[in-house]
């Protein structure tokens, strides 16, 4: 399978007069809430597209999520019967490695900026309008196929939930237009390219998330203190607990140095309603300490307004510590289990849509190599029972009913046991599933109070469980839905 396509397409002599109109347009600098933007490129890992590969799939300039190129299409394009005008491509992680499922792209209704999102916490449903004149949504190989497209220069718009990137296009009319870099339809990596959602990253010593986004291909100039600017605020958890070891707690030195504010602070300070998405990296213990029952609370309505939560291993203590309803979704038990490594596990594909097209995108990233499974290594076995109308199991282990090793959670729940699955604002992820020891049990990528991030990111390459995890960051960002629909692309106001 080949993820990086780099063919490019080359338009018909005879239509030479159309390709003319495009012209190169310069970067725009976008504010979503915080400082204004940093320029392109700038501080990161990756170097900006050069301008012959922008060029690729006929698309002559590009611009971030906030400028104002506008549509421009050909109003008086009529195609022959049989022929109609389309522009197909895959929607790719910022990284431009992996194809993302579930992404909406789609030509805007009108000219100039794109609406900006409201800064903070949101209810994002997938039922609301979408002002554009075409749209469709990727597939679990992260292909999609507009259809009746103007002809012309026009914006092609690649969103999910609050990650979006603009990109201008020139639609050559009454025949298929394939965007064939990556480049094209990727989200974006930095402020400056698009939009992404503030997130929230509590560092633990038992795993690195943090390295995870890294390699999904945001930029390090967006990994900054809560008063730095960038969309991904980082904090140390559990400083001061018994085991005297947390995860890091401070930048390397390239990236200015700065200590990490404790996670306590992301509650103390009343500042939690302003991040989109809360991920607690795996401490090796319960972090009691920070799961005091007003933090719990806060998480709790944080969920129900809208927000976004993965909690990692340990971190199931937040659920644990909450009040009903939530508490009911799962059943947990802290005990010591020994798992086979690597285990074999199943994706629920059973009247579960988007399970199925998490089974199939597994396949065609190269992460499983049988339908429906999964073998990860240094699982843990955490959850007992799931409440079938408040949780969605993910990943399983078969022959044995309480092998759960992810399932999300729509907030907010369903009150008693015999209620229906109630339409739901916020999403909380549960996983078993760790990425410090996902190759072969063997530690590459760490977190430690010793060494300052990035550097305990040693590893390039993802591992299996590591797409799967890639997969699950992102349906946590995207629109909420009932697990249990199918996804559809949202109604559209021309």
């Amino acid at each position: 399978m080949t993820l990086r396509p780099v063919t490019q397409f080359a338009a018909p002599a005879s239509l030479a007069v159309l390709m003319a109109v495009a012209c190169s347009v310069t970067g725009v600098q976008v504010s979503l809430g915080d400082k204004p933007s940093v320029a392109a490129g700038a501080g990161g890992n990756f170097d900006p597209p050069d301008a012959a590969a922008a060029q690729s799939g006929g698309t002559f300039a590009q611009t971030g999520g906030g400028g104002s190129l506008g549509v421009e299409p050909d109003p008086n394009t009529s195609c022959p019967v049989g022929t109609e005008t389309t522009v197909s491509g895959t929607v790719y992680d910022p990284a431009g490695m992996l194809p993302l499922y579930n992404a909406v792209v789609y030509v805007p209704a009108t000219a100039g900026e794109l609406p900006a999102f409201a800064p903070g916490v949101a209810c994002e449903k997938c039922t609301e309008s979408l002002r554009a004149k075409t749209v469709a949504l990727s597939g679990a190989d992260g292909k999609f196929l507009l259809k009746d497209v103007p002809a012309g220069r026009v914006d092609l718009v690649v969103q999910l939930g609050k990650w979006r990137r603009r990109q201008t296009i020139t639609v050559t009319p009454c025949q298929d237009n394939p965007l064939e870099n990556e480049d094209l339809t990727r989200l974006p990596r930095t402020r400056a390219e698009g939009d992404i959602p503030k997130i929230a990253l509590s560092t633990g010593h038992s795993d690195a998330l943090e390295c995870l986004l890294r390699k999904i291909g945001i930029d390090d100039s967006e990994f900054t203190t809560a008063s730095g600017g960038g969309r991904v605020s980082m904090f140390v958890g559990c400083q001061g607990d018994n085991n005297g070891n947390f995860g890091a707690n401070k930048f390397a030195d390239r990236l200015g140095g700065q200590a990490f504010p404790s996670t306590n602070q992301l509650f103390d300070s009343g500042t939690l309603n302003q991040y989109d998405v809360v991920i607690f990296s795996c401490e090796g213990h319960k972090c009691d300490t920070i799961q005091t029952p007003a933090n719990v609370a806060q998480l709790v309505e944080f969920e129900n307004k809208g927000g976004r939560v993965f909690l990692d291993h340990d971190h199931y203590n937040w659920l644990n510590h909450a009040t009903a309803p939530i508490k009911s979704a799962a059943q947990f038990d802290s005990g010591p289990a020994i798992i086979q490594s690597p285990l074999t596990t199943q994706i629920n594909t059973a009247k579960f849509p988007k399970g199925a097209a998490f089974a199939e995108w597994l396949q065609n990233v190269g992460a499983s190599t049988k339908l429906g499974e999964l073998a990860i290594y240094a699982a843990k076995s955490s959850v007992q029972s799931l409440s079938p109308n408040r949780a969605q199991s993910w990943i399983y282990r078969d022959q044995d009913p309480t092998g759960f090793f992810y399932f999300t959670i729509g907030t907010p729940v369903a009150v008693q046991d015999t209620d229906p699955i109630p339409d739901a604002c916020g999403r909380v992820v549960f996983t078993d599933l760790h990425i410090s020891k996902s190759d072969g049990g063997n530690a590459k990528d760490f977190s430690d109070q010793d060494t300052p991030f990035p550097d305990g990111c040693t590893n390039s390459v993802l591992s299996p469980q590591e797409k799967a995890l890639e997969f699950m960051l992102f349906d946590l960002a995207s629109c909420v839905q009932k697990e249990s629909s199918t996804p559809t692309t949202p109604p559209i106001i021309k």
